[in-house]
């Protein structure tokens, strides 16, 4: 799972993917993935209705 959300971040970030959505029950194996992440702070999360965080990048 930690490969996929690394792989998921790096498609964003290339900008293969739009955004990202993460849910409430998988954003606690997300979190670590994301903080450990180079180019984090260019990756913004905006909460969504029922505990979805959907991030993009931001150049």
């Amino acid at each position: 799972m930690e490969e996929e959300y690394q792989r998921s971040l790096e498609d964003l970030v290339a900008g293969k993917l739009d955004k990202l959505e993460v849910t409430a029950a998988d954003f606690m194996k997300f979190q670590p993935v994301l903080m450990n992440f180079q180019q984090r702070k260019r990756i913004v999360g905006i909460a969504q209705r029922n505990g979805v965080i959907t991030y993009h990048y931001e150049n």
